[in-house]
């Protein structure tokens, strides 16, 4: 048996960049995530950029998350090689293909509703 799953949790570094390839639309997106020990008396912390990749109707939704935001991604860790134009080289990266996108963000607290000075006068002389 074998299985091929990433989970990361991390932030986005940039918003994310809705490509054609020619066959369909994608998004990918650039996702930050730490990690840190204790080295002597200090902490050390270490960021990676994981470059993830997301196709279908779930690439329309990454499409629309912003710089910043808290994200959970779940897929397949996968290669791909490309000639780079500046090396003129075969290059190897390392992606995620994302199959799931949870969004982290805490939603905005709402105040309670102001209730206007005058109002709240006549309540209180209200017998």
């Amino acid at each position: 048996m074998y299985q091929n799953k990433v989970t990361l949790m991390g932030f986005l570094g940039g918003d994310p960049e809705l490509r054609n390839n020619g066959i369909g639309r994608f998004t990918t997106l650039s996702l930050a995530t730490k990690s840190s020990y204790r080295k002597d008396e200090a902490y050390v912390a270490r960021t990676e950029w994981h470059r993830c990749v997301v196709f279908g109707k779930l690439s329309e939704f990454a499409a629309t998350l912003k710089k910043g935001a808290h994200l959970q991604v779940e897929g397949e860790l996968r290669t791909r090689e490309y000639v780079s134009p500046k090396m003129a080289s075969s290059q190897r990266i390392w992606e995620v293909r994302v199959g799931s996108i949870l969004k982290l963000d805490r939603a905005a607290k709402t105040s309670p509703p102001v209730v206007p000075a005058a109002v709240a006068i006549q309540e209180e002389a209200a017998p």
